[in-house]
């Protein structure tokens, strides 16, 4: 049980330590959708 909870333990500090970078990335790619949605030919 303890090897289970260590093994959770690093898995969740991985996905917590990564998410920065996943963070600033999907704030890009929900910039660039609404570019692309605001008709502006070009932008997508």
């Amino acid at each position: 049980m303890k090897k289970l909870l260590k093994i959770f333990a690093i898995s969740t500090s991985i996905l917590v330590l990564s998410a920065c970078n996943t963070v600033q990335g999907a704030g890009k790619d929900v910039e660039s959708v609404g570019d692309c949605a605001d008709g502006v030919k070009g932008n997508c």
